[in-house]
């Protein structure tokens, strides 16, 4: 587990792919694990990093409160995805596989049991290069949500939208734009699946909640 040397390029893209889904580093609302990886961030991520500079832009605001967020700073290794490739494994891998020399032998005889061997580690090499992660198509939406008038519980409405929950949707954070005459509109970021959540179900269900909301637009659109 953990992110690397956040310094670098390197561990900066681990933290933009861990945060592709998510909207904060532990559960659901900001804590002292944000905290911990937000100093060793250090400063803004690229722009090309999309996740990681919303985050960081996100929990940056929580500066002045940074003491009071829940939670306990633990080591920074105990944060970030837990399947970080074993670079120890694959070294020793490597290893093996110039220990085999997958070409043959220069000798004219070869046992069955090298070349048995021999074999099996060119299918291993041939494996290894034909696997490919697959790639799901994400898209980051900003959504205005508009009350009916400046007497709505916008708190309320915020809390109907979050409590939407699909496979493929991760709310990500929000705020209050001032849209005149007192009026607040409700902007919200989510990531979703493409194959799996759109705008228009984002929409009909948005909408539903009508004692609060008097409709949804799509502020931004952004494949990832």
């Amino acid at each position: 587990m953990g992110f690397g040397d956040l310094k670098s390029a390197a561990g900066l893209r681990v933290l933009n792919d861990f945060l592709s889904d998510k909207s904060y580093i532990e559960g659901y609302v900001p804590s002292q694990a944000d905290i911990a990886v937000f100093e060793a961030v250090g400063a803004p991520p690229p722009a090309d990093l999309f996740h990681a500079l919303r985050w960081y832009n996100h929990i940056k605001s929580y500066e002045k409160q940074k003491a009071s967020l829940p939670g306990v700073k633990k080591a920074l290794g105990k944060y970030g995805p837990a399947d970080v490739e074993d670079t120890t494994a694959a070294a020793t891998d490597s290893k093996d596989d110039d220990d085999i020399d997958l070409f043959g032998s220069d000798e004219e005889e070869e046992s069955e049991e090298a070349k048995k061997l021999r074999e099996e580690r060119l299918a291993q090499y041939e494996s290894k290069k034909s696997k490919k992660p697959a790639v799901v198509a994400k898209s980051s939406i900003l959504l205005d949500v508009k009350p009916w008038d400046d007497e709505t519980d916008m708190a309320k409405l915020e809390e109907c939208v979050r409590s939407i929950q699909a496979d493929g949707l991760v709310w990500g954070s929000s705020k209050l734009v001032p849209v005149g005459y007192g009026i607040k509109k409700l902007q919200i970021q989510c990531v979703v699946e493409d194959d799996k959540v759109g705008t228009d179900m984002l929409e009909e269900k948005i909408t539903a909640f009508e004692d609060y909301v008097q409709s949804m637009d799509v502020a931004a659109f952004n494949k990832i």
